[in-house]
């Protein structure tokens, strides 16, 4: 249990972390093949990680300022926070949805803050052979981490949409559990208690 959750929250920092310091470097394109795209993301983040010290040694504010600026682009967050609200979010005010996704958002950079120490000058991530249909507008992108030098890689999917922009990413599966049905219990047990506001709440607490 302990590995399946250094790994998920490595993972978590993977698919949701592109460093302010790979400005410099060419942006990723929402345009190329899915692969492609994911794997200009995860280069970039490693890249700029590696040598970024506040990040590395878990600075929050840091990292939601990545979160923020950089990452946002690159992720239908609005839609993973959906998926995993399931049918309460259908029953949600208007204000309810964002202050639910910001909240989701606090929790996840929160979660992930601890496993970004992991990264190492070894850390490395390579998307795996396409399998699917390249014309399809949902699609999922299959990869190998490998933490350290002498560790066995482990595997991992991205699940990503096309949208008029591009593609962007909206969950992922580490150790066969995505994200969004990992979260989706949760939420549920806690709307079933407290009501949304109630999930909001907890999670602006969690987050803290």
């Amino acid at each position: 249990m302990l590995v399946f959750i250094a790994r998920f929250n490595l993972m978590l920092a993977l698919v949701f972390g592109v460093s302010l310091g790979a400005q410099a470097q060419q942006k990723p394109n929402p345009s190329a093949s899915p692969n492609e795209f994911v794997q200009q993301i995860a280069d970039q983040f490693l890249i700029a990680l590696k040598n970024d010290s506040a990040a590395r040694a878990g600075d929050l504010k840091r990292i939601n300022q990545i979160v923020d600026e950089m990452i946002l682009p690159y992720v239908n967050f609005e839609k993973t926070t959906r998926l995993a609200a399931g049918r309460n979010w259908r029953d949600a005010t208007a204000e309810q949805k964002i202050a639910l996704s910001n909240a989701f958002r606090g929790t996840l950079a929160r979660t992930y803050s601890g496993a970004v120490t992991s990264v190492n000058e070894a850390t490395s991530i390579k998307t795996l052979p396409f399998r699917g249909d390249a014309n399809a507008n949902d699609v999922v992108v299959r990869a190998q981490v490998t933490q350290h030098a002498n560790s066995q890689p482990f595997n991992l999917d991205y699940r990503l949409e096309k949208t008029p922009q591009g593609w962007k990413i909206y969950d992922i599966n580490v150790e066969n559990v995505w994200l969004i049905e990992n979260y989706r219990n949760q939420f549920t047990q806690q709307i079933n208690q407290n009501g949304i506001d109630g999930l909001i709440a907890a999670l602006n607490k969690r987050a803290q």
